[in-house]
């Protein structure tokens, strides 16, 4: 069994035997039908990965590697906030006519801050910093400015990223005060895990653990036939992650530098509705 499905199971029992339902007024998300979007929840899971034992993908059902691989490079390396620069439609109902989802995700990544060093945006401040300060314990991002809500379409889920060097181990915190567990806990752990992969490389580190907290752990409520499902099935073992070891430079980094050799997965489970 992958150690990502062992967790997806022990997270996603917990919610449905002891999860709270947020039944009690009305909510922000919609169905496509207009109908209230309830959750069944739990506060505050808080998940450890060790990625120098094994990459964190779930083997229960098929997780997009590749579509995963493009979006952090769309947040973090192009800092981009428009859609035209992505491959994939996931943002597609928060864009506005022109592809923009606000000021919003890479957007905030992009914004250059002044430092004693000189001008940086969030992203160089990261790679600077684990090259010539390793041991600081200031290493970290943040995404959630308040002053820039208003002019966001969607207010940021994984919001903060803290990183750590414990000997010559990168480790990172990834803080998200939401999560739809079905649709996006294992394409987020997947995404951060690919990060911390390429951060640790160009920095000339080993990658360490990957730790994710999140704040609300939910499931929809017309999610719940299907993790109940997919809960049952049987899994496999993780596959190894490659990749192109020859790159240096953050920058450099494409889709096509990863790749998980001998992935096995159950077959899809059916239609997933996003509630919006």
């Amino acid at each position: 069994m992958s150690y990502a499905d062992d967790l997806f199971i022990k997270n996603c029992k917990e919610i449905l035997e002891n999860g709270i339902w947020d039944t009690t007024g009305p909510v922000r998300p919609k169905w496509s039908d207009g109908s209230d979007a309830h959750t069944k929840k739990t506060f505050c899971i808080v998940n450890r990965y060790d990625l120098s034992k094994e990459f964190p993908v779930m083997t229960l059902r098929k997780t997009a590697f590749k579509n995963c691989v493009d979006e952090i490079l769309w947040i973090w390396q192009k800092k981009s906030n428009n859609i035209k620069d992505l491959n994939s439609h996931i943002w597609d109902s928060w864009a506005d006519e022109n592809g923009s989802i606000g000021k919003a995700y890479g957007y905030q990544l992009g914004v250059k801050h002044k430092y004693k060093e000189g001008e940086m945006d969030q992203v160089d401040r990261v790679l600077y910093d684990l090259k010539n300060n390793p041991l600081s314990r200031r290493i970290m991002t943040n995404i959630y400015t308040f002053q820039d809500l208003h002019e966001m379409n969607l207010y940021p889920c994984a919001y903060s990223m803290t990183f750590n060097v414990t000997g010559n181990k990168l480790n990172g915190i990834l803080n998200q005060r939401s999560q739809d567990m079905l649709t996006a806990n294992n394409w987020n752990i997947c995404q951060y895990a690919v990060l911390l992969h390429m951060f640790a490389q160009v920095s000339n580190l080993e990658v360490g653990e990957l730790v994710h907290v999140i704040a609300d752990a939910h499931i929809y409520d017309k999610h719940i036939p299907l993790v109940e499902e997919m809960i049952k099935r049987p899994t496999f073992k993780a596959p190894k992650f490659k990749i192109d070891k020859s790159i240096k430079n953050f920058y450099d980094f494409t889709v096509d530098s990863f790749e998980l050799e001998d992935y096995e997965y159950n077959p899809p489970i059916g239609k997933i509705e996003v509630a919006v």
